[in-house]
């Protein structure tokens, strides 16, 4: 069924919402994949907040016009998927590398943390990444690590001068 102008301004409207709040983005290609499938690929990403999108080409591309995903407009051919992470930059490169591991039919085309396309051979390296918790607890352990030294080494002085005095 063919959609109607009205329609598809709503779709390219709405594709076009969800890429302002986008951060990283994957495309990728389901041919081959059953309903199921992809229901569970759904499923897993919404527990981690990412959104999926099956939009027409055309439609994608005219959302994408303008954006800093602009450059994956040449990789969409076929049938795509849209993933898109909102919070964090590696949200939607895990989801679809773990959802590839279980489905040889998923064929990644090309992914994006915010300007330029990034070759598909990087997406261990981006699902790699931390996620903000993870960030902020690694952070907070090298600025620790200073305070702590300190702490230590005035201790070792005081009971160096208690015992001289002694």
């Amino acid at each position: 069924m063919a959609l109607k102008l009205e329609d598809k301004k709503l779709v390219v409207e709405e594709v076009s919402a969800v890429m302002a709040k986008t951060v990283a983005m994957v495309v990728a290609e389901y041919r081959g994949l059953t309903v199921e499938q992809m229901t569970n690929l759904r499923s897993k990403a919404r527990e981690s907040d990412v959104v999926i999108r099956v939009v027409k080409n055309t439609l994608a591309r005219k959302a994408l016009a303008g954006t800093a995903f602009e450059d994956l407009s040449d990789s969409l051919v076929g049938p795509v998927v849209l993933v898109f992470s909102t919070n964090e930059l590696s949200a939607a490169a895990r989801i679809a590398k773990d959802f590839k591991k279980q489905n040889d039919a998923f064929v990644i085309k090309a992914l994006s943390i915010g300007s330029g396309t990034l070759d598909v051979s990087q997406l261990d390296a981006v699902a790699a990444l931390p996620t903000y918790d993870e960030a902020i607890g690694k952070l907070m352990y090298v600025m620790k690590a200073p305070v702590e030294k300190l702490a230590r080494t005035l201790a070792a002085l005081k009971e160096q001068k208690e015992s001289a005095a002694a």
